[in-house]
């Protein structure tokens, strides 16, 4: 199949890079120089500085809505440089190329993340998942800079794959990765959900890791940043003042209509949140 027939590959971004600087423009440069017919989509790159487990649950709030052949690349990378591995992961919905540091967590099984001994730990490998360390100089762009492997390392392989280079041409194949367990509330013995903030959209809406099939079926209270908040309501347009409410993702959030609840609150990603049955 030439060029001209071979269809247009997909390829998703998202990073921590911002748009402030030159990151995300020269790693699509990159991309687009080697695969001028590419579809890149940028799903996000307001990841906040470093913020692995925000990358996760955003890569899983996104990757099911697009093709199984798809490139989708996360870079939130603190160890660039260091002797962290640069992994390619070939899965039955879609290939994954980003550090080995816990960002990749999004394209596992659950069943698979929960094996994870830490935040993150190893988990071995599904059968119908393939992973690969990126070493293969030919798929580089030279010379790897070693504080920007977005642009040097996961942009070109990604690339590479968009043109039918196979994942296993990129390096040697791993058995393991490094992952985060599913992100989900932990239940105490006294029947509290405890768990933390994942994420905080651009309407300041504050997304916990609390999930909805775990969720009391009448009334509950949310203690976050020393305030009690009560849930659930249905929709928006239900809430007077700060409420909780279950979003698209299948999470609960804290939301302040017309107003941001994350300024209203001042917490941030990771911060703790405990939810208790009864008002």
């Amino acid at each position: 199949m030439s060029s001209r027939e071979r269809p247009r590959s997909i390829v998703t971004l998202t990073t921590d890079f911002g748009l402030a600087d030159h990151y995300a423009g020269a790693m699509k440069g990159v991309i687009l120089g080697l695969s001028r017919d590419a579809v890149i989509v940028d799903i996000t790159h307001d990841i906040g500085p470093q913020r692995l487990l925000q990358a996760v649950f955003v890569t899983q709030a996104a990757w099911p809505f697009y093709p199984s052949d798809a490139i989708h690349v996360v870079v939130v990378d603190p160890g660039v440089g260091s002797e962290r591995r640069a992994i390619a992961l070939a899965t039955p919905h879609g290939r994954f190329v980003g550090p080995d540091n816990g960002v990749l967590s999004a394209a596992l099984p659950e069943a698979v993340r929960e094996q994870a001994g830490g935040s993150p730990g190893p988990v071995a490998l599904p059968p119908d998942c393939r992973a690969f360390e990126i070493t293969e100089r030919r798929y580089l762009r030279e010379p790897v800079s070693a504080t920007f492997h977005g642009r040097d390392v996961f942009g070109p392989a990604a690339a590479h794959l968009s043109l039918g280079v196979a994942p296993s041409e990129l390096g040697a194949p791993v058995d393991t990765l490094l992952a985060f367990p599913p992100l989900r509330a932990r239940r105490t013995p006294d029947g509290a959900l405890e768990g933390q903030v994942v994420h905080i959209d651009r309407y300041g809406n504050v997304i916990t890791d609390l999930r909805a099939e775990d969720l009391p079926e009448s009334a509950f209270t949310v203690e976050l940043a020393g305030q009690a908040v009560r849930g659930p309501v249905r929709t928006y347009a239900d809430a007077s003042g700060l409420a909780a409410i279950v979003g698209s993702t299948g999470y609960l959030g804290v939301v302040l209509p017309t107003g941001n609840a994350a300024e209203a609150l001042g917490v941030d990603v990771g911060a703790p949140v405990t939810l208790r049955a009864g008002r």
